[in-house]
Formats: C-alpha cells, structure tokens, sequence
C-alpha cells in the first residue's frame, strides 16, 4: 500500500470513557457524582450535634435558675425590712392645743445655778417667779424650755413639769402644783432642774413656753 492510502481514523467506542472522569476517578461513577462521596444521607452524631444547637445547654439552665433564685431571695428580704419598718414605725405625735389659760401666766426674776449631786454629777437649775394673772386656780403646769447656741439655732429641747418651792420646812422644797396649787392673782417660786445641758448653749437664759396646763 503506498504512501497516498487512505487512512481510516479509529472511531472511538460509545462505551469509551470521557477523558474527564478518567481524571477524576475518586468522583465519578458512570457519568455521575458518586452519591456516596455526596449525597450520603448526615450520621446519627451529626443529626445530635445540629439538634443541640437550638436547645439550651443544662450549664446555660442551671446559671438561669441561679439568678432566678437570688432574685426571689433578695426580693423576699427587701419585702421583710420594709414590713419590720412598718411595724416598728413611731406612731405620730398629737398635735397638743394649748389651753388659752396659758396667757394668764407669766414668768420672771430668773436665776440660774449649778450643783453637784450625791454622786458627783453636776446639776442645774433655773429659778424664777410664776404669777397667775387668770380667775381660776392652777393645778399642773408643764413648760418647754429651750437652750440655743452661739448663732441662735436650737442647743437642747426639755419638757418637764413646773415645780414650785415650798418653804414651809427647813429648806425649800420643789413641789407639784397639785400639791401647793396657783391660785388667782398669787405668786409663787418655782425650779427646773436638769441633769445635763448641752455644751452647745450660748450661756444665756433659755427660752421658756407653757405647753399644758391644768386648773380649776
């Protein structure tokens, strides 16, 4: 045969495999994505692990039922101090009305001293008079007595009963008015006495105010 034959080209096999998945063998079996490298359908563990991430984990729970404990613990104290408060709150004071008799009585010729007492503390005093300028008898007298400092700003508050001297014994003895009453028109000595008085006070006569009063 010369070198002018013809030359009959090799047809290729329909059964021959594409050079592609020849290049790929680990991918493709016949034609197609090998659905067990793939398509294989996610594994029990996998399935676990996805459906856990949606759920809380028992650490997140417990840390949630921890807060919610010290929440109703801290509430169930608050709830507790403000009902022993309520409780042990001071009822508030009656406003006292002064009897318009007050105005009958007047104050004067104070005189203040000092003494020690049986153990060493010392003692004060305010002396002074006590008129009865009213048509009924008196038979108890309360006063306030107040003490300021050196800018006029309240030192010490007493209340206390006005007991007046009698001397009708060796030495002059502070009584009620119940038992040595003001009558109209008279004039009797009286003494306040108190244990202590602030080192505040401005040293002078302290001011002296009717708050109850009694009579007949």
């Amino acid at each position: 045969m010369g070198t002018d034959a013809f030359v009959r080209p090799v047809e290729r096999s329909s059964t021959a495999r594409p050079p592609w998945q020849d290049a790929h063998p680990r991918f493709f079996v016949q034609g197609r994505i090998s659905r067990g490298q793939i398509d294989n359908p996610p594994s029990p563990a996998y399935n676990r692990l996805m459906s856990s991430l949606g759920q809380p984990t028992p650490v997140v729970e417990e840390r949630d039922n921890s807060r919610l404990i010290i929440v109703v613990a801290v509430a169930a104290v608050i709830a507790v101090m403000l009902a022993i408060a309520f409780l042990l709150r001071e009822p508030p004071k009656p406003i006292k009305t002064i009897s318009p008799y007050a105005a009958n009585l007047k104050f004067s010729d104070f005189k203040m001293s000092a003494a020690e007492n049986f153990i060493g503390a010392t003692v004060s005093y305010i002396d002074g008079t006590v008129t009865n300028a009213g048509d009924k008898t008196v038979t108890h007298l309360v006063v306030e007595v107040v003490f300021k400092d050196e800018i006029g700003q309240l030192a010490q508050r007493e209340e206390l009963p006005l007991r007046v001297l009698k001397t009708s014994g060796p030495y002059p003895e502070a009584v009620d008015l119940s038992v040595s009453p003001l009558a109209p028109g008279q004039t009797q000595s009286f003494r306040l006495t108190f244990d202590s008085i602030s080192a505040q006070w401005n040293r002078q006569y302290p001011e002296i105010r009717v708050t109850d009063v009694t009579v007949k």
